[in-house]
């Protein structure tokens, strides 16, 4: 299991890379031009991105009071990127220096309506890569919506063959 966490970990950072370098490149007007989906921009998604990879990260170094990144800071696009970018090396580091017990190690946490849940590392950090993948579908849905004609693959399949 950790062999393909790991794994998943630096595909997951590569594909955030893929996407905002492409994001980075377009009109900045584009980021918050409403486009209809899960939220209303490229900005708001990434956003939503950080906010994720950070919280699920300071739940499982048991933090109580949560810093999440879009109510703290009013970022421009490239350092909300920024911000995702190194969340997601923080995952990528963790699953390389952890253990079997690290990833089944169970904590306690409450979601953001206050409801307490325990998990086990290893789902947690599943159902983040499994969100960051949704979620990037979305901003390449919304990148084609806004005009964008070379976007790159990003799937697992294809990051695996380029590391072979």
């Amino acid at each position: 299991m950790k062999e393909l966490l790991q794994a998943y970990a630096t595909y997951n950072r590569w594909a955030y890379e893929q996407i905002t370098n492409t994001i980075l490149e377009m009109d900045e007007h584009l980021h918050q031009q409403i486009v209809k989906s899960s939220f209303p921009n490229l900005y708001a998604t990434v956003l939503h991105l950080w906010d994720a990879e950070s919280i699920w990260w300071q739940r499982m170094e048991g933090h109580q009071q949560l810093v999440i990144p879009s109510k703290q800071f009013n970022p421009a696009m490239k350092e909300a990127i920024n911000g995702l970018l190194q969340q997601a090396g923080e995952w990528e580091r963790f699953l390389q220096r952890s253990t079997d017990e690290d990833l089944h190690r169970e904590f306690a946490y409450t979601n953001l309506k206050g409801e307490p849940f325990t998990s086990a590392v290893w789902t947690v950090v599943h159902h983040l890569f499994n969100h960051g993948t949704y979620h990037r579908g979305q901003l390449v849905t919304m990148m084609r919506e806004l005009g964008v004609e070379t976007i790159p693959a990003t799937d697992f399949v294809h990051w695996y063959r380029t590391r072979v």
